[in-house]
């Protein structure tokens, strides 16, 4: 099985070694010292089991890799449009692009470049982070759910990825209804992600607060209702289910949107808690929750979103 990752960050990377080591043949899509990293040292990841190394061809160019069998689209969100007209020297028939991102919109835009024919949905439970250029850190449960966006029984090409996901130590599963998976990780991360972000802390910390806990789950409730607007099948007890898997974790676990505001980096505010309020406000679902944690949020995002020579001074 020949793969690109578009996007090799933290979550890219981790999938893509570990593809690597299931048998198939992976290159990476980068840029800037990420690439550079990769280029010259390689990359490493690190779990809380080991530490491993991989040479892969590292790119930002894809044509240098060609048609492949799978794409992995990890690319941030609000980059996906620009990342998307890019795939096109990555496909023939058949090539599956599995989008990673967070979000629950990024398929259509992609599709709105490549076409349906190749769009898989997926979402992926992991913890992760850049620790330094060409280092990762992964952490978690560290599994990925996926499945064609026409929903069904599992296709060929899935069955496939999911074999070579396994065979990489990774616990991969096919879903018959990907849209509904999605949602499922979505109602989780856009809660815990705001939690995170506005805080500046970790699950431990949020999850020893009794305020702060009873926040975090009134978010999740907003997000499923909000999700069950939408006509998506989510269980009656999904807001429990996801609640107590997020509280189950380490206690410095932290969403890359907190990652992004400390590190002075573009956030997918929009992606992740705009699009629920706007959801909300179609179907007429209040998410008074999710609307002040936004508005929160919106400053540092617009601060990030600057150059960093027009930000303000750093408040002390």
């Amino acid at each position: 099985m020949k793969v690109a990752v578009f996007g090799a960050g933290a979550v890219g990377a981790f999938y893509g070694a570990r593809m690597s080591e299931g048998g198939a043949d992976v290159a990476l899509i980068a840029r800037g010292a990420q690439l550079a990293a990769l280029r010259t040292r390689g990359l490493t990841v690190i779990t809380p089991e080991r530490t491993s190394d991989h040479r892969l061809l590292a790119t930002d160019d894809p044509a240098e890799i060609g048609p492949v069998d799978v794409v992995l689209f990890c690319v941030k969100s609000h980059d996906t449009d620009e990342a998307a007209v890019r795939l096109e020297p990555l496909l023939r028939e058949g090539t599956a692009v599995v989008s990673l991102q967070n979000g629950i919109d990024n398929e259509d835009r992609i599709a709105a470049a490549v076409g349906w024919t190749h769009v898989l949905g997926g979402s992926a439970y992991i913890l992760g982070e850049v620790r330094e250029p060409g280092v990762v850190e992964a952490s978690g449960p560290r599994r990925i759910v996926f499945g064609e966006w026409t929903g069904g029984e599992p296709t060929a090409r899935v069955r496939g990825i999911v074999e070579t996901c396994r065979r990489g130590g990774v616990e991969a599963v096919a879903a018959t209804d990907v849209r509904a998976a999605k949602w499922e990780k979505f109602t989780l991360l856009a809660a815990f992600s705001a939690m995170s972000a506005a805080t500046r802390l970790g699950i431990g910390e949020i999850r020893d607060a009794p305020a702060a806990r009873e926040m975090l789950l009134a978010l999740m409730a907003e997000v499923w209702a909000v999700g069950r607007a939408e006509g998506v099948a989510l269980a009656d007890d999904l807001v429990g289910r996801q609640g107590a898997l997020l509280l189950s974790q380490a206690p410095g676990a932290a969403a890359s949107l907190r990652h992004d505001l400390l590190a002075g980096r573009r956030m997918e505010l929009e992606a992740l808690q705009g699009v629920v309020i706007e959801l909300g406000r179609r179907h007429g679902i209040p998410t008074p929750w999710m609307a002040a944690a936004y508005a929160i949020l919106q400053p540092w995002a617009r601060r990030n979103a600057l150059p960093p020579a027009e930000r303000a001074p750093a408040p002390v």
